[in-house]
């Protein structure tokens, strides 16, 4: 049943806060009370600022100058990361005007969606539903419960979930910043391959599979021919078409059933069935593209540095998100270059004594 007169029980429960505290022995005038909002419906939160219009320089009226299309999951519990995501895309790039966003979503939420319109009054974007069902049966438990959620392997889906006119997209997670144009990431060569990315082969790749994977004489073949490195799939260019053609999603598919129905192979969440089908056949990116890690481990989220080199995008996977330390005031050194592109605005209640 509604509260028919919540405002009033509101001012109540102050007064009797107030008489309270006097009874206690505090003085009225060292008491200050704001103004205390009720809980919002869930439409109306949460809350953010909105971003200043970004428009295209003098070099994007060119005819050759292309679209383009980034996807990235959408999230309730990470639309802060999201958002300062897409703020900083378009801040560094000479042709805002031209990138389009497909955001992939497992349910309907209105109020996220009202949150990126009031945010960014401007922005292409689109929504693509993605079916959990797809996946609910295939995943196993891993290491850490954010990994488990089904739309954490949305990503294996995109060509199905994208329209037909997108050849080419950039796969992005939503807890990144982009520091340089995008359209150089956008603009690699892939030679062929279905994905790019960052490669890592000084990475021990052996630790991202288990030994029962590594004695089968079977599965242990699975990497012959090829120079296995690993990669981060929080970054990647995908071709779309080469992914639709050559079955790469079937792929991926049969090594989660392998892991769910056969025997654990590995620990981590969608990255492994990816290694396991693409590691050692993707096209190279410059690694300044997925400065990944900032979150730090899958356990305790524990402080990184910056790994030496020139960046352009900043990565914060493992644990650790840069607005929950913030608001917790237990920020990382990293954390601070991730703050200028955050565009929440608090609207909780406050009570604050002096």
């Amino acid at each position: 049943m509604v509260d028919p007169c919540p405002t009033s029980r509101l001012h109540l429960r102050l007064l009797l806060l107030l008489l309270l505290l006097i009874h206690l022995g505090i003085p009225a005038s060292a008491i200050r009370v704001d103004v205390v909002r009720l809980a919002s419906s869930p439409s109306r939160l949460p809350a953010f600022r909105e971003a200043p219009a970004f428009r295209n320089a003098d070099e994007c009226s060119s005819p050759s100058s292309p679209r383009i299309e980034i996807a990235m999951t959408l999230d309730a519990n990470y639309l802060r990361g999201t958002m300062a995501a897409v703020l900083s895309i378009l801040q560094h790039t000479s042709c805002p005007e031209h990138v389009s966003f497909h955001f992939l979503a497992a349910r309907s939420e209105p109020h996220v969606l009202a949150s990126i319109r009031s945010a960014f009054p401007y922005l292409s974007f689109s929504v693509h539903r993605f079916d959990s069902s797809r996946v609910r049966g295939r995943i196993s438990r891993s290491i850490r419960h954010a990994l488990d959620q089904p739309l954490n392997y949305a990503r294996i889906y995109l060509a199905d979930l994208l329209p037909l006119h997108v050849f080419r997209v950039i796969y992005l997670d939503s807890d990144v910043i982009v520091v340089d144009d995008i359209r150089a990431l956008w603009g690699v060569d892939l030679e062929g391959r279905v994905v790019a990315a960052p490669e890592y082969c000084h990475a021990n790749f052996t630790k991202y599979f288990t030994d029962a994977f590594w004695t089968d004489p079977t599965l242990s073949r699975t990497f012959e021919e090829r120079r296995p490195c690993y990669f981060n799939t929080g970054v990647m260019v995908m071709d779309v078409q080469i992914w639709r053609t050559g079955g790469y999603t079937r792929m991926v598919e049969d090594w989660m059933t392998v892991q769910k129905q056969r025997m654990r192979i590995y620990h981590l969440g969608s990255l492994p069935p990816f290694l396991l089908v693409l590691a050692g056949n993707i096209k190279a990116v410059d690694h300044r593209w997925n400065q990944h890690g900032l979150g730090g481990d899958n356990f305790e989220g524990r402080c990184r540095d910056l790994h030496p080199g020139p960046i352009s995008l900043l990565h914060w996977s493992g644990k650790g998100k840069p607005w929950l330390r913030l608001d917790l005031r237990k920020p990382c050194a990293v954390d601070y270059l991730w703050a200028p592109y955050d565009l929440y605005r608090p609207s909780l209640p406050s009570l604050e004594e002096y």
